[in-house]
């Protein structure tokens, strides 16, 4: 109940300014956003590359109704791209791209914006010799972004998937998509979905997860596991073994500040960890969905609104 009520809160104008202004919520983002600028978000990919850990870095920003924010948006891609490449990164990091960032939302023409935003990214991680993760978004999306998905694959085919488990529709998604070459990232989902098209009960989604993750295993393409749930890492482990596949041949994702013991203890073990780093200044609704996820920080952020 609480986690859903986050997730509504997270598309709320009013909200929004309460928590953007509150004194302490800094301090708390700080646990899951690395900061604000492009310098940023290049010195956590060295830092954390240095200890073993791959990155997808993620430049906070969605539902842009604007066509020049739209652009501007894939400069700021374009800009970091070849800043890891300057810095000789390229092959331990990539990029996580919301298409809503670059013009999707926008009533006219959003699906074609996105797309040719998208496709000077992607043109420009394939320079640096990297790639591009679409991230998905609420399932009003996912048509629109399988569809740019496709578009962009004809051209890199490196370009990367995420299903979420919540929703009905994955385990098909997951057959079509696990054929040779097709990077998918696998996540439980974090948007307030109506049960028409996703499960309401967090066992169901979880049940989804692991239908779906034996699916992505069996096939032929490239499975990034994104979860902190020790069950579907262990379970992850378990499924490679059974299918014969060696540590590189999928990979294990987690998020920036969480269960950072776990993604050292697996990168030490050999297994290949890739970390979802944010940056930028529009961390709001990001930050929603992570404490949506982990409802022991919502005390500590709502004692930071009252404290100066």
């Amino acid at each position: 109940m609480l986690g859903s009520t986050l997730l509504t809160a997270s598309r709320s104008p009013r909200v929004r300014r309460l928590v953007t202004s509150a004194p302490g919520s800094r301090h708390l983002v700080e646990r899951f956003v690395v900061g604000e600028t492009t310098a940023d978000a290049l010195d956590a990919t060295r830092v954390l590359s240095g200890h073993g850990l791959a990155v997808t870095l993620d430049h906070l920003g969605e539902d842009t109704l604007d066509v020049a924010q739209a652009r501007a948006t894939r400069q700021v891609y374009v800009t970091l791209l070849d800043g890891l490449a300057d810095l000789g990164l390229a092959d331990r990091a990539e990029v996580s791209l919301k298409l809503s960032a670059v013009g999707q939302a926008l009533p006219r023409d959003g699906h074609h914006l996105a797309l040719e935003n998208a496709r000077a990214i992607a043109a420009a991680a394939e320079r640096a010799g990297t790639t591009v993760t679409l991230d998905m978004e609420d399932h009003t999306t996912v048509d629109s972004t399988l569809a740019i998905l496709s578009d962009l694959r004809v051209d890199f085919p490196r370009t990367g998937a995420v299903l979420q488990s919540c929703l009905h529709r994955t385990e098909a998604d997951c057959r079509d998509l696990a054929h040779d070459g097709s990077r998918v990232r696998l996540v439980k989902g974090a948007y307030a979905e109506p049960p028409s098209v996703a499960y309401p009960a967090k066992s169901d989604v979880d049940l989804a997860y692991v239908r779906c993750l034996k699916i992505l295993m069996a096939g032929d393409g490239y499975p990034m596991v994104a979860s902190h749930d020790p069950r579907m890492i262990e379970l992850a482990g378990v499924l490679a073994e059974r299918n014969g596949r060696a540590p590189g041949t999928y990979e294990f994702q987690m998020l920036h500040g969480i269960r950072t013991g776990e993604q050292n203890r697996l990168a030490a073990a050999g297994e290949l960890v890739r970390v979802y780093v944010p940056y930028g200044a529009d961390w709001y609704g990001y930050f929603m969905r992570r404490l949506a996820e982990r409802p022991a920080n919502v005390g500590f952020f709502l004692r930071s609104l009252f404290t100066r």
